[in-house]
């Protein structure tokens, strides 16, 4: 049931509350959901926003800035990080600005690479030999020297989070250990595993994904109070793990039917804790695993596409009696956890 101001207005006629408690506690649900993300037209606006500077401090971050030297990147960013945290301040000293509080100090810590690069040009770490030209090549290719900015903003984000303890801010450092995960791997193994789909790649991605999940699962617990610091590493752990994992190749079908036990591992797990992005790319690897068999059963029949369309409408299916037993699914799933982490799962659940 969902409280609304008319129904409490009810429960004052009713004589269940005072006219004055009522007001007390609406202006206080008020106050919470300003600091809850939402579909609300302002917190979309905030999160746009959000992104679309974010962005162009990090994706689409111009050539033309690097003419300043290292030097002049290392006070681009500290400025740009010192405005954003008196920012941050400004917001949290109003009741309701939670969120953009932690859009603005997710600005400051996404400047820590920009600083960290800045520095490195200044002490020549760069050499002409390397692939990488500009920063925003941070972005777009793997090498092991972006490790040190890595690590930096990893640091940063952690003093930040430990300071604020804004959900927003992990976001940063998920994004960023996915970032580790790839750039680990030339470090790691040298010779071509700088392409993302050689093999040692798949394998640091597959087992860094894992690591942030369980680091996920463990944030999960902890944090028994409405906000969640774990969503953005889920996802990321996920991107990770799944995309390394799927990327493998494997003739034997054994290791392809291992790869389907997998991902129903990851639906059921998505069911028990109730993180729906688990269950998503379990439902993704598990639709594949089945149209591989049906191009396998099929081959150029012309059967193929009506066993691919009915596979489609079988997951349809699926999913509606998901939706309409999500509960006992979920409950059913739960009572193989151990209590106390069946009780936290299923209070983080709502």
């Amino acid at each position: 049931m969902r409280l609304t101001r008319p129904l409490l207005d009810e429960a004052v006629a009713a004589r269940a509350l005072s006219g004055d408690q009522a007001a007390a506690l609406w202006a206080f649900l008020e106050r919470r959901e300003g600091d809850t993300p939402s579909f609300k037209p302002a917190h979309i606006l905030y999160y746009l926003g959000g992104m679309i500077a974010i962005g162009a401090m990090t994706l689409f971050m111009s050539i033309s800035w690097e003419r300043f030297g290292g030097g002049g990147l290392v006070a681009v960013a500290a400025v740009y990080a010192v405005a954003m945290l008196a920012l941050t301040e400004a917001f949290l000293a109003r009741p309701g600005l939670a969120i953009p509080a932690g859009i603005a100090a997710t600005l400051a810590v996404v400047m820590v690479p920009l600083g960290v690069y800045g520095a490195q040009q200044m002490l020549d770490l760069w050499p002409e030999s390397t692939r990488v030209r500009h920063y925003r090549d941070y972005h777009y290719l793997i090498d092991w020297r972006w490790l040190f900015m890595e690590l930096a903003t990893l640091a940063a984000a952690a003093v930040a989070l430990w300071r604020y303890r804004l959900p927003f801010m992990v976001m940063p450092v998920a994004v960023t250990l996915w970032y580790l995960s790839m750039d680990l791997a030339p470090f790691l193994f040298g010779g071509d595993a700088h392409q993302f789909f050689s093999d040692p790649a798949k394998r640091v991605s597959v087992a860094f994904g894992l690591a942030m999940m369980a680091l996920a699962f463990v944030v999960d617990l902890r944090s028994r109070g409405q906000k969640d610091y774990a969503f953005w590493l889920y996802l990321f752990g996920v991107l990770a793990f799944w995309g390394g994992l799927s990327s493998m190749r494997s003739d034997s079908e054994l290791g392809k039917f291992l790869y389907c036990c997998i991902n129903l591992a990851m639906i059921a797990a998505g069911a028990a804790l109730s993180r729906r992005v688990l269950a998503v790319f379990g439902g993704l690897g598990v639709a594949l695993y089945l149209g591989h068999l049906t191009h396998t059963a099929f081959g150029d029949s012309m059967l193929f596409p009506v066993a691919l369309s009915a596979i489609g409408f079988a997951v349809i299916a699926a999913g509606v009696y998901w939706q309409r037993h999500e509960r006992a699914i979920a409950e059913r799933l739960r009572a193989f956890l151990p209590p106390r982490i069946r009780q936290l799962v299923a209070a983080r659940a709502g």
